[in-house]
């Protein structure tokens, strides 16, 4: 399967893509990365292995080997998704994967904290427009749906659910004061010019 290595960059306000269904509760960041690959020198094959060990007790029938949930960039989850290590591989080998957004009905804080930190937003759904959202889904996988962060919405051509995301994140996200490194480059000259006024910097040069 060829991996989506377009990674999330500057202001996000709506995720759009296909979705791919992953049910269960207190799915943990050891499943979703075990812990064999945290030996990894870089995150960049992390994708692969996500879920490497549900996949091989499944054979092949794991919602991640689904044919039809190839290239699908949004992860439709239950409660408690991201529980257990606080390693920020989970985040990181979804994010290879291809996905770019999580709809769930809570997520764990140090999983949540990790994605916001990769750009993919976390919105949770009531459990009961969480499991219309998965029926729909399941029932037609090919259809595509937009998660909107400033409305707060997630639909497609004839559905529209609630979805909420938390003001703090929400801000962070599409204001793309989420990505640390694009921030720094857009501020570059700012930082020169701090730089030339530290007195401590200059006698240091010198």
């Amino acid at each position: 399967m060829k991996l989506n290595t377009d990674f999330p960059q500057g202001k996000i306000i709506k995720i759009q893509g296909n979705c791919l269904v992953l049910k269960g509760n207190d799915i943990d960041t050891d499943r979703i990365i075990p812990a064999r690959f945290l030996k990894c020198v870089s995150f960049e094959n992390l994708g692969e292995q996500v879920f490497a060990d549900d996949r091989k007790e499944l054979k092949g029938n794991h919602p991640f080997d689904d044919s039809n949930n190839k290239g699908a960039s949004i992860l439709i989850v239950n409660g408690n998704f991201g529980c257990g290590s606080s390693r920020e591989h989970a985040p990181q080998a979804l994010m290879r994967w291809g996905i770019r957004g999580l709809i769930g009905e809570s997520f764990a804080e140090i999983f949540y904290g990790n994605c916001l930190a990769l750009g993919i937003p976390c919105v949770t759904a009531s459990k009961i427009n969480l499991e219309e959202i998965q029926s729909a889904i399941e029932k037609k996988a090919s259809d595509k749906y937009i998660i909107d962060l400033e409305k707060e919405t997630f639909q497609n051509y004839n559905n529209e659910w609630k979805v909420s995301i938390e003001v703090g994140p929400k801000q962070m996200l599409i204001s793309g004061q989420w990505d640390a490194t694009s921030q720094l480059i857009s501020n570059h000259h700012k930082l020169l010019k701090l730089h030339d006024q530290l007195p401590y910097l200059e006698n240091f040069n010198n």
